[in-house]
C-alpha cells in the first residue's frame, strides 16, 4: 500500500492530481461531503449550544468504510479538499469520521490543480482552520433553522409541500417586487428628434436633438420651424480618450458574462467551470477576488509579447470592491496562458476561451480613441443638433476582448465624416418619433446574481444553487411573456414637406427572464407580512457579514445563533398560532346567476377562479387560470369566461370535439386525442374550422414518415428539440441533420445509433426475472423492474452486482413499511412541548 493517502472531493479532481504524484501516493475521492445534518429531523440542539447532529448518509457509508481502510494503512493522510469554507468543513468531517490521528494528518490547499501547485501545497501543509469550519457550520445551522421552522408554517397557512430558505426567499422577493414595479408602471410618451445631414463632400451622418419634446404639438411646431432652414457646423471638438480593460473574472462576473456572451444559465456556467478546474485548466472558480498572482501576471505578459507584441502589454493589478471577499485568493484565470483553448466538451471550450480572453485582456494596454463632438446650428431657431462619434486609434486590449453589457438600449457611437467649422450642411430629413418610457427590466439569472452581490447577499458558492432552488420549487420561472402591440406616431420633415406616419411595435416581450409564479407571489407576500425581518435585505446582508466575521475569528458562531434564534423562534410560534391562512385571494365581483362571490386564489393545483366558498351549502365551482393569466391581473370578465369551458364546438369522426383549459394550457379534444392550442391563442374564440385545422395538423405530424423493420417512424418537436419516435423509443435529432428533409438513410442511421446506445447502456439483463441494470447520467446506474426504478449511488460498481444482490436492493426499496398507529393527541403534545420551550 502507498505511504500517503490524498483525499479530495471528486473523482475528476483525483484523476488529475494522480498524474502529478508518484507511486508513494494514493488519491481517493470523498464524493463531496461525507456527513451532514439528518433529513428527517432538525438535527440542531436549540436548547443548548446549537451543536449540530451530523450523520453519514446511507449512500456514503461505503465511501467512508473504504477511506477508513485506506487511512489505516497510510503513514500520512493529506486532506486536499477545496480552499473555501465548504472544503474546510469536508476536511474536518473526514478527520472526525475517519478518526484520523492528528500527528499523521495534513491539511493542504491549492488554488489550481497543476503539478507546481500540488507539490508546493505538500511542501507547505497546515492544520484545519476551525474558523472556516465554524463559518460553514453557522451558515448550515442558521439555514436549517429557517427552513425547518418556516416550511411547516407555509404548509399550514399557504399550501402543502412548500418550503422557505433564507437567501432563496430574499431572491424571490426581489423578483416579485420587480414584477410589481412593472405592473404598476405607467409609460409616458415624448418625441425624440433625429436628423440626417450631408456634408459638402457628399458624406452623410446622423445627429439628434439633446432634448425630447413632451407633446406631439411641440414636436410638430419644431419640425415646421426647420422648413427652408439652412444648417452649418457651429462647433467641432476632438478629444483623445482611453478605454481600460475589465478586471479578471470573479464567480459573479463570470456568471454574468457567460450569460451575456454564451447564453449559459448560472448553474451551467458553474458546472462547466468545475470541470475545467478539476481538469487543471483554470484556477478555483469560487472566488470574490480580482487579484492575479505574480506568476499569473508574468505568464500573461509572456503570452501577450509572443502573440501581439510589446506595445500591447501593460501589467496591472486590480483591487476588488467586494467587502469581506470570501477567502480572496486569486481571480478565475487559466493555469497555462500558452493554451488559448483546451480539448474538452464544446461548451467547456467556449467557457475556457472566455476566461482566457478576459484574463489576457486585463494585462493589455488601454485602447486609444479619438472622440468627436459636433454641434449644428439652424438659422430658423436656437435649438442645436449634436452628433458624436469615435475613431479607434489603437485597439489595445480590444484586440482580444470587450466586456458585455446588460443595457439593452445602449447605443454604439459610430464614425463621423471629416467636418470643419462653418461648413454648410444639407438636411436630408428630420423625424420626431414618439417614444415611451420603459418599465424596469425583469431580472435575468445573471442580473439577479449582480443584484444579490450588490446587496451583499450570498457568496460565490451560493448563487447557482439559490437560483436553481427557487426555480425547482416553482416560485419563479423563466418567463415567455409575449408582449402586446402598441401604436406610435412619427412626424417627418423631408424636402421641406411635412407628413405623419402611424407605426406599431411590440412591447413588454420578455424571453427567458425571471418571472414569479402565483405560488411564489403568495409565499413571498406571506413571508414579507409575517417575517419581514428575515426577508429584509439589510438583515440578510448583515448575516453574511457575520459569517465572514466568524471565518476571520472575530465572532463566536454559537453566540450568533443564540442571538438570532431568541428572536426568530418566538416569532414563528406567534405566526403559527395567530396568522390567518393566506391563499392570495382577491374578490373580483359577484356571479350574476347565484349572487355568490367570484374570487381568484391559489388552489391545490395552482391559481384558480372560484364561485362561492366552502362555507356555502353547495360546493364552490372552480376553473383554472390560463398560462398567461395571473392572480394579480386577471379581470372579472376574463375570470367569468373561464366558466364557459369546456365548450362543445362540433363532431369529428363520430367523436365530440370540445375546447377546454387544462393544467398545461388550453387544448382541443376529441375522443382520447388532445391538441394544444398555439401559445397565447384564446380558447373562447376557437371554432370548428380552427379545431379541424389543429386536428389535421396533428394527424399529419403523427403520420409515419418511414417504416423501418416493420415499425413506423414518426417525427415531432418536444421540450428538448426535434425527435424521431420508433418502437416506443424517442431519438433526439441534433443540428448535424436537416430535420425537415431527413433521408431514408439518415433515419436508419439515427435508429441504429439509438439501438446501439440502448444496448451499450445495459450492464445486466436478467430477462426471466424482468430485471435490468443500466448506466445512468453522472456516472450512476439504475435498477429497473417493471415500473420500479432505483437509482444507485456513484459509489456502487454496478458491473459487479449479482442477481441476488439486486433482488435484495429491490426488496428493501419496494417493501412497504408497516402502518404506524396514529399518535394519540399528537397536536396537543406538540402544543405542550412548544409552550414549555417558549417559557
Amino acid at each position: 500500500m502507498a505511504k500517503n493517502l490524498v483525499i479530495v472531493e471528486s473523482p475528476a479532481k483525483a484523476k488529475t492530481i494522480e498524474k502529478f504524484l508518484g507511486k508513494d501516493y494514493t488519491v481517493a475521492s470523498s464524493f463531496g461531503h461525507i456527513a451532514d445534518l439528518p433529513t428527517k429531523e432538525l438535527g440542531v440542539d436549540t436548547e443548548g449550544d446549537f451543536k449540530p447532529k451530523y450523520i453519514v448518509n446511507k449512500d456514503k457509508k461505503d465511501v467512508v468504510a473504504k477511506l477508513r481502510k485506506l487511512a489505516k494503512t497510510a503513514e500520512i493522510v493529506w486532506l486536499a479538499s477545496d480552499e473555501d469554507r465548504e472544503g474546510e468543513a469536508i476536511a474536518w468531517h473526514l478527520a472526525e469520521e475517519l478518526k484520523l490521528d492528528k500527528d499523521k494528518t495534513r491539511r493542504i490547499v491549492f488554488h489550481e490543480i497543476t503539478k507546481t501547485a500540488i507539490l508546493k501545497a505538500i511542501d507547505n501543509p497546515r492544520s484545519i482552520d476551525y474558523n472556516l469550519v465554524n463559518a460553514q457550520q453557522a451558515r448550515r445551522v442558521l439555514d436549517r433553522l429557517v427552513g425547518y421552522e418556516l416550511s411547516p408554517i407555509l404548509w399550514r397557512k399557504v399550501k402543502g409541500g412548500l418550503s422557505a430558505g433564507r437567501v432563496q426567499s430574499v431572491s424571490v422577493r426581489l423578483i416579485v417586487e420587480r414584477e410589481r414595479e412593472i405592473e404598476d408602471f405607467k409609460a409616458e410618451a415624448s418625441f425624440r428628434i433625429d436628423a440626417e445631414f450631408t456634408t459638402e463632400e457628399g458624406k452623410t451622418f446622423k445627429a439628434k436633438l439633446p432634448k425630447n419634446f413632451d407633446t406631439k404639438k411641440e414636436a410638430e411646431d419644431f419640425l415646421k420651424k426647420n422648413i427652408e432652414a439652412k444648417f452649418k457646423v457651429a462647433d467641432l471638438s476632438t478629444k483623445p480618450a482611453k478605454k481600460s480593460p475589465a478586471a479578471p473574472f470573479t464567480t459573479s462576473t463570470l456568471q454574468q458574462e457567460a450569460a451575456r456572451k454564451l447564453y449559459f444559465s448560472v448553474s451551467k456556467t458553474m458546472t462547466m467551470a468545475q470541470r475545467l478546474y478539476e481538469a487543471g485548466h483554470i484556477t478555483y472558480m469560487r472566488t470574490d477576488s480580482v487579484n492575479l498572482s505574480e506568476d499569473a501576471r508574468k505568464g500573461a505578459k509572456q503570452e501577450i509579447l509572443k502573440s501581439y507584441g510589446e506595445k500591447y502589454s501593460k501589467t496591472r493589478q486590480f483591487k476588488g470592491k467586494s467587502k469581506g471577499a470570501q477567502e480572496a485568493h486569486e481571480a478565475i484565470r487559466p493555469t497555462n496562458f500558452e493554451n488559448h483553448t483546451v480539448k474538452a466538451d464544446r461548451d467547456e471550450e467556449r467557457l475556457y476561451e472566455l476566461i482566457w480572453k478576459r484574463t489576457v485582456a486585463s494585462q493589455m494596454s488601454e485602447a486609444e480613441l479619438e472622440r468627436t463632438n459636433v454641434k449644428i446650428d439652424a438659422d430658423k431657431h436656437k435649438n442645436q443638433f449634436t452628433a458624436n462619434g469615435e475613431v479607434l486609434i489603437f485597439d489595445g486590449f480590444l484586440k482580444v476582448y470587450l466586456e458585455g453589457s446588460d443595457d439593452e438600449e445602449e447605443e454604439q457611437e459610430g464614425m463621423l465624416p471629416a467636418l470643419k467649422i462653418n461648413e454648410r450642411l444639407e438636411n436630408n430629413y428630420i423625424t420626431a418619433t414618439e417614444r415611451f418610457t420603459r418599465p424596469p427590466y425583469r431580472y435575468t439569472e445573471a442580473s439577479l446574481v449582480k443584484k444579490l452581490e450588490e446587496l451583499g447577499i450570498g457568496r460565490p458558492s451560493t448563487y447557482a444553487p439559490t437560483i436553481s432552488t427557487i426555480q425547482n420549487r416553482n416560485y419563479i420561472e423563466k418567463g415567455s411573456v409575449e408582449g402586446m402591440e402598441r401604436n406610435y406616431a412619427q412626424l417627418i420633415l423631408k424636402n421641406d414637406k411635412f407628413n405623419e406616419k402611424q407605426l406599431s411595435e411590440t412591447v413588454g416581450s420578455d424571453k427567458g427572464k425571471l418571472v414569479p409564479t402565483a405560488v411564489g407571489t403568495v409565499v413571498n407576500d406571506f413571508l414579507v407580512n409575517h417575517f419581514s425581518n428575515i426577508l429584509d435585505y439589510n438583515f440578510t446582508a448583515k448575516v453574511e457579514q457575520s459569517f465572514d466575521d466568524i471565518a476571520e475569528g472575530n465572532e463566536e458562531w454559537t453566540k450568533m445563533m443564540r442571538d438570532f434564534y431568541s428572536e426568530f423562534h418566538p416569532q414563528v410560534l406567534d405566526v403559527a398560532e395567530n396568522a390567518e391562512r393566506e391563499v392570495g385571494e382577491r374578490i373580483l365581483g359577484e356571479d350574476p346567476e347565484t349572487g355568490k362571490p367570484v374570487s381568484v386564489r391559489l388552489g391545490k393545483f395552482g391559481p384558480m377562479v372560484q364561485i362561492g366558498s366552502v362555507e356555502d351549502d353547495e360546493k364552490p365551482r372552480f376553473a383554472g387560470l390560463m398560462p398567461d393569466q395571473s392572480l394579480g391581473s386577471i379581470t372579472y370578465e376574463e375570470a367569468m369566461d373561464l366558466f364557459k369551458l369546456p365548450k362543445e364546438i362540433g363532431e369529428y369522426e363520430g367523436e365530440t370535439v370540445e375546447v377546454n383549459n387544462g393544467r398545461f394550457g388550453p387544448y382541443v379534444r376529441y375522443g382520447k386525442t388532445f391538441v394544444s392550442l398555439d401559445k397565447g391563442e384564446d380558447p373562447m374564440i376557437v371554432d370548428m374550422e380552427r379545431a379541424l385545422e389543429l386536428i389535421k395538423a396533428k394527424e399529419k405530424a403523427d403520420a409515419p414518415i418511414y417504416v423501418y423493420e416493420g415499425k413506423p417512424v414518426q417525427k415531432g418537436v418536444g421540450r428538448f428539440g426535434p425527435f424521431l419516435k420508433w418502437n416506443d423509443i424517442f431519438i433526439n435529432v441534433n443540428k448535424k441533420y436537416d430535420f425537415d428533409n431527413l433521408s431514408d438513410a439518415e433515419i436508419e442511421e439515427l435508429v441504429e445509433n439509438k439501438k446501439q446506445k440502448e444496448i451499450d447502456k445495459v450492464i445486466h439483463n436478467w430477462e426471466e426475472e424482468g430485471i435490468r441494470v443500466e448506466k445512468a447520467r453522472w456516472g450512476r446506474s439504475n435498477i429497473l423492474k417493471g415500473k420500479t426504478k432505483i437509482e444507485l449511488p456513484k459509489t456502487v460498481d454496478a458491473s459487479k452486482l449479482t442477481l441476488e444482490e439486486v433482488k435484495e436492493i429491490l426488496d428493501k426499496k419496494t417493501k412497504k413499511p408497516a402502518k404506524k398507529k396514529p399518535a394519540a393527541k399528537k397536536k396537543a403534545a406538540t402544543s405542550k412541548k412548544t409552550t414549555t420551550k417558549k417559557k
